[in-house]
C-alpha cells in the first residue's frame, strides 16, 4: 500500500510539471499584449517571447536525457524543476523586455530538463499496463495545460495581471519539487553515454542562427547580409553536426535510424501539427486581442474551441489504431485540418464568431495524428532502439515548433508588407516598419508609427486580413504536402502501433 502511495505522490509530482510547461507556452501568447505595453520592446522582441523559450527547450532536450540517465533521473528533475519554478518566478518581476526574454531562453532549458527526466523516473516507478496509464494521465496533464492556458491567462490578465502567470507556474514547479524531493526514487543508466558536447553545440547552434535569421528577414530583407549569413552559418553548423553524429561511436543522433522509412514518416508527423496546429495557439491570440480589440478573457475562451478536442480525441484515435492504419488516420487527420484551415482563411477580420467552427475542425483534425505520434514513434524501430527514437521524435517535434514560429511569424509580416503596400498604398519602408508591429498584433502601435487615429485603422486591418489569409492558404498546402509524405514513408514501412517497420522495406 505504501509503494503503491509514493508512486501516485510521484506520478501527481510529474504531472504538476507537464501542467506547467504547456501553461508556459500558449498563457504568454495571450499576455504578449499587456507584456509589451509594461516591459516594452519592439516586434522582434515580441515574437521572442515565444521564441526564446521553444528554441531553448527544443535544442536540450536530448542534452536533458543524456544528463537524467548518467547523473540522475531524479537528481536532474529536481534540479530542472527548481529553476523552472525559480525563473517563473523572475519572469513575474522581470525589469524590461530584454531581462524576460533572457529568462525565458533559461525557462526552456529547465523544461527541457524537467521533462526529458520526469519521463524516464516515471518509466522507472511503473511497469506493463500501470505505465500506459501513467503515461496517458500525463499526456492527458499535458493536454489540459495545451487547452485551457490561454483561458486560465486571460481570467488572471482580467484580476491580477499577467505576472499572476507566472506565479502559477512557479507555485506549480515548486508543488512538484516538494513532491520529488519526498517521493522520488533516484535511478540512473549504468550504461549511458558521455556527453556528446561537439554534437550538442553544433545543434544547438544551427537551431538558434536558423532561428535568428528567419526572425531578421522582416525587418532586413530575405536576400540581406544579416539574414542570409545567420542562414547560411546554420547550414553550415548543421552539416558540423551531421558529420560529428557520423563518426562518434555513440551519437547523440543515430543516423541510422533513417533506414526504416516508417521513422522518417514519424518525423513528419511530429512536425506537422506545428505548422498546422501549434503556430495557431500564438497567432490567433494575437489576432483576437490585437487586432480584433476582443479581451484576454474572451480571447481565451474563444481558443478553447481550437485546443479542447485535445483533451478527448486522441484517446479515441489510440483505440481504434489496431483497426485502422495509422498512416491512414494521422495522413486524414491533417488533410481534415487542412481544410479547416482553408475555412478558417474565410473570416476576415470583424468575424470572430464565425471563426469558432473552423477553430472547432483544426483542433479535432489535429487530434487524430495526435493521439498516434508518441506510441509510433518508439514503435516503429526495434525495441532496443526505443529510447533514442523517442528523444530524437521529441527534439524532432520540439524544435520544429520553434522553427515555425519563427517562420510563420516571418512570413506574416512579410505578406502583410506587400499588401500594406499593395492595397493600402504605402510606401516601403514605412509598410515594412508597420507590418512587423501588425504581425503581433499591435495594431495600435502600427497606426501611432503612421501617425494615424483609430478612425483609420480599417485599410490597416483589411491588409493584416488579407495577408493571414494567404498564411493560412500556405499552411494549408504544407499540411497537404505533409500528408502525403507520411502516407508515403509510413505505407512503405508498413508502421502500426504494435509493431516494427522492416528496414530492408
Amino acid at each position: 500500500m505504501n509503494r503503491t502511495f509514493n508512486k501516485l505522490l510521484v506520478l501527481g509530482a510529474v504531472c504538476l510539471s507537464a501542467l506547467a510547461i504547456p501553461l508556459c507556452f500558449t498563457g504568454p501568447a495571450v499576455a504578449m499584449g499587456a507584456i509589451g505595453r509594461e516591459l516594452g520592446g519592439g516586434p522582434l522582441a515580441m515574437n521572442w517571447i515565444s521564441n526564446a523559450f521553444m528554441l531553448t527547450f527544443g535544442s536540450s532536450l536530448m542534452l536533458a536525457g543524456t544528463l537524467a540517465d548518467r547523473f540522475g533521473r531524479k537528481r536532474v528533475f529536481l534540479l530542472g524543476t527548481s529553476a523552472f519554478a525559480l525563473c517563473s518566478l523572475a519572469l513575474a518581476h522581470a525589469p524590461d523586455i530584454v531581462a524576460f526574454n533572457g529568462l525565458r531562453g533559461a525557462q526552456g532549458l529547465a523544461g527541457a530538463l524537467t521533462l526529458a527526466s520526469s519521463m524516464a523516473a516515471l518509466a522507472q516507478e511503473f511497469d506493463g499496463p500501470g505505465r500506459a496509464r501513467a503515461f496517458s494521465l500525463v499526456g492527458t496533464t499535458f493536454g489540459v495545460g495545451l487547452a485551457f492556458g490561454p483561458l486560465l491567462c486571460g481570467y488572471l490578465l482580467k484580476h491580477h495581471g499577467w505576472p499572476a502567470l507566472f506565479y502559477a507556474a512557479g507555485l506549480a514547479g515548486v508543488g512538484a519539487v516538494l513532491l520529488g524531493a519526498a517521493r522520488m526514487r533516484e535511478s540512473r543508466d549504468p550504461q549511458a553515454r558521455r556527453l556528446d558536447w561537439p554534437g550538442l553545440l553544433s545543434f544547438t547552434g544551427a537551431l538558434s542562427l536558423l532561428t535568428c535569421g528567419i526572425l531578421l528577414a522582416p525587418q532586413y530583407g530575405w536576400a540581406s547580409l544579416p539574414t542570409l549569413g545567420a542562414l547560411l552559418a546554420a547550414g553550415a553548423l548543421l552539416a558540423v553536426f551531421i558529420r560529428i553524429e557520423g563518426r562518434v561511436a555513440r551519437p547523440m543522433l543515430d543516423l541510422s535510424l533513417f533506414r526504416y522509412p516508417a521513422f522518417t514518416g514519424v518525423q513528419f508527423l511530429a512536425a506537422a501539427p506545428a505548422y498546422s496546429f501549434v503556430v495557431l495557439l500564438v497567432l490567433l491570440p494575437e489576432r483576437l486581442i490585437g487586432i480584433e480589440g476582443m479581451s484576454e478573457l474572451d480571447a481565451g475562451w474563444a481558443m478553447l474551441g481550437l485546443s479542447a478536442p485535445l483533451l478527448v480525441l486522441p484517446f479515441l484515435a489510440a483505440s481504434v489504431s489496431h483497426r485502422i492504419a495509422p498512416a491512414r488516420l494521422a495522413a486524414g487527420g491533417l488533410l481534415a485540418t487542412a481544410a479547416s484551415l482553408l475555412w478558417l482563411s474565410s473570416c476576415a477580420p470583424g468575424q470572430a464568431g464565425a471563426m469558432l467552427w473552423p477553430m472547432l475542425l483544426i483542433g479535432t483534425g489535429i487530434s487524430l495524428p495526435w493521439g498516434l505520434m508518441d506510441g509510433i514513434a518508439v514503435s516503429v524501430v526495434p525495441k532496443e532502439r526505443a529510447g533514442m527514437a523517442a528523444g530524437i521524435f521529441s527534439t524532432t517535434r520540439v524544435a520544429g515548433e520553434g522553427v515555425a514560429l519563427a517562420i510563420v511569424a516571418a512570413l506574416l509580416a512579410t505578406l502583410t508588407r506587400h499588401s500594406l503596400g499593395v492595397d493600402a498604398g504605402l510606401a516601403p519602408e514605412p509598410a515594412m516598419q508597420a507590418a512587423q508591429h501588425l504581425a503581433v498584433g499591435k495594431l495600435d502601435s502600427a497606426l501611432q508609427l503612421l501617425g494615424q487615429g483609430r478612425e483609420q485603422a480599417a485599410p490597416l486591418v483589411q491588409a493584416y486580413g488579407a495577408a493571414f489569409r494567404s498564411l493560412l492558404h500556405i499552411l494549408a498546402a504544407i499540411t497537404v504536402a505533409t500528408a502525403g509524405v507520411i502516407w508515403y514513408f509510413m505505407g512503405r514501412g508498413a508502421a502500426s502501433a504494435a509493431g516494427v517497420a522492416d528496414p530492408a522495406a
